[in-house]
């Protein structure tokens, strides 16, 4: 009997392994390390700015810290920014289902006779990039200003906001990039549950069948050149991807200002 290899094993950060497991997208045998990351990562003027960040004198604390307000704490404004996006992003109309609830017979009755049809894939792209337009401007806000809640607390934590400050601007486009992969990366999974929907709707149908040869196929990222398939569970399945996705991201953008919420806390 031939030995088939099994899958290997994804590690790293929750969206990486969201992404392939929805994907099944090709992963590289091993990683490089992250000084070997960086320094694909980093051009030369980056790596003077994080010398000069890491070498230049501390500026003088503008302000004591003093006791801030209960709702101004970093903690108290990494929660507030933290629920709101993530509010975003589970309750997003697009993310949430468009059917009436299973007490309302009539409404029941009136999707029955016009079934809602399942919006393709560039509602869904759409919103992905809102969303993370929405991640990135509060995360970015935020950082900053937990930045000046560092400056005021001594030289060692001014350096440390500066170079944070750096290293937003050196590997803020190389996040941006990176991440703005994953809308395209989720149309794949759309294709397939989309696909299925149709070959079972074939298959049920007078003459329908289950032949492999015959199930509608559309190109990934192009779900409005499909036919139009009805709402149902199926886009419920992928709405709760999407949303999957999307929380692991906000995991991700999120780790920078852990970071500096750490320093806070411990200065």
């Amino acid at each position: 009997m031939t030995h088939v290899p099994g899958r290997k094993a994804v590690t790293g950060p929750a969206l990486i392994r969201l992404l392939a497991h929805l994907t099944d997208a090709g992963l590289p045998e091993s990683e490089p390390s992250l000084a070997d990351r960086l320094c694909q990562w980093l051009r030369w003027t980056d790596a003077i700015a994080l010398s000069s960040a890491l070498g230049a004198l501390p500026p003088a604390p503008t302000s004591a810290p003093g006791d801030a307000a209960p709702d101004q704490t970093p903690d108290a404004l990494c929660q507030r920014v933290r629920a709101s996006l993530t509010n975003a992003v589970t309750r997003h109309a697009t993310l949430t289902p468009q059917r009436p609830p299973r007490g309302d017979a009539r409404a029941r009755r009136d999707v029955a006779a016009a079934p809602c049809i399942a919006p393709d894939y560039s509602a869904f792209r759409q919103c992905y990039l809102a969303l993370q337009e929405q991640m990135e401007t509060a995360i970015g806000n935020l950082r900053a200003l937990l930045r000046g809640m560092l400056a005021s607390r001594g030289s060692a934590m001014s350096q440390l906001a500066s170079l944070d400050a750096v290293m937003e601007r050196v590997l803020g486009i190389r996040e941006h990039n990176a991440l703005a992969a994953a809308p395209g990366l989720l149309a794949v999974r759309f294709e397939r549950l989309r696909d299925a929907q149709i070959a079972a709707a074939s298959a049920d149908a007078p003459g329908g069948t289950t032949d492999a040869a015959h199930q509608p196929v559309a190109a990934a990222g192009h779900a409005e050149q499909s036919p139009a398939v009805p709402d149902g569970p199926w886009l419920d399945a992928f709405r709760k991807d999407m949303q999957s996705v999307l929380l692991a991201e906000l995991e991700i953008r999120f780790q920078p200002v852990e970071g500096l919420r750490a320093a806070l806390r411990d200065c």
